[in-house]
């Protein structure tokens, strides 16, 4: 059985990613929830974390990895510093790859800058490094309802928090948009049933696929 480690994004920790958790383990991934202090620490710190929590998922079977928002950054820094990951596919849901705006104009008001942490600047810049040798499925989110809309909204189609310009990374596998927001990423079935698709064959279901 395969193995996802499913990384959480900004300050609600593994909890946030309990729907993803329950979907994918019913698709017949064994998942393993990875946990982090998301507003201490730098990006290179949380990676390592990542690294070694891996390295304790090794099996003959694929280690797949699940990103939301900040926690695909902490991943694709881990597969860029560290070679001893086991191998498995990507997939990235409402990463700012190309870093945040909504995080730029946030740290812009210092009363503010304490909900972003540390991690406010790892969110500002982004971490556009795809690795050749894996498979990365984006997923990006165009409901347009978040935070977002409080500090001017965005540019584009977005998920109230990020922009899908945001999420592209050059060098992915497949991407694909979906009608839901930044939160709706980790609660919709329509999400995790194309991260559970990923995973199993490398690209997005599309709906030729089941006609």
């Amino acid at each position: 059985m395969a193995t996802a480690i499913l990384v959480h994004g900004l300050w609600y920790g593994p909890v946030s990613m309990a729907l993803v958790r329950l979907r994918l383990d019913r698709a017949g991934f064994q998942c393993r929830p990875f946990s982090f202090p998301s507003l201490k620490g730098s990006l290179a710190t949380h990676a390592r974390a990542l690294r070694d929590f891996a390295a304790e998922s090794s099996t003959d079977s694929p280690v797949h990895l699940v990103g939301h928002s900040l926690g695909g950054l902490v991943i694709l820094r881990a597969l860029h510093n560290f070679d001893q990951l086991p191998p498995g596919r990507v997939v990235l849901m409402g990463t700012p790859v190309q870093g945040s705006e909504v995080s730029r104009r946030v740290g812009l008001r210092r009363p503010l800058r304490p909900f972003l942490g540390d991690s406010r600047y790892a969110l500002e810049e982004g971490f556009a490094h795809c690795p050749p040798e894996r498979e990365i499925g984006v997923i990006a989110g165009t409901a347009g309802v978040g935070i977002g809309l409080a500090f001017g909204g965005l540019e584009g189609p977005h998920d109230g928090t990020v922009a899908v310009s945001e999420t592209t990374l050059e060098g992915a596998s497949d991407s694909v948009c979906l009608n839901v927001s930044h939160t709706g990423l980790v609660t919709s079935s329509l999400v995790t049933d194309a991260v559970a698709g990923f995973l199993e064959k490398g690209r997005f279901p599309r709906q030729t696929d089941s006609a």
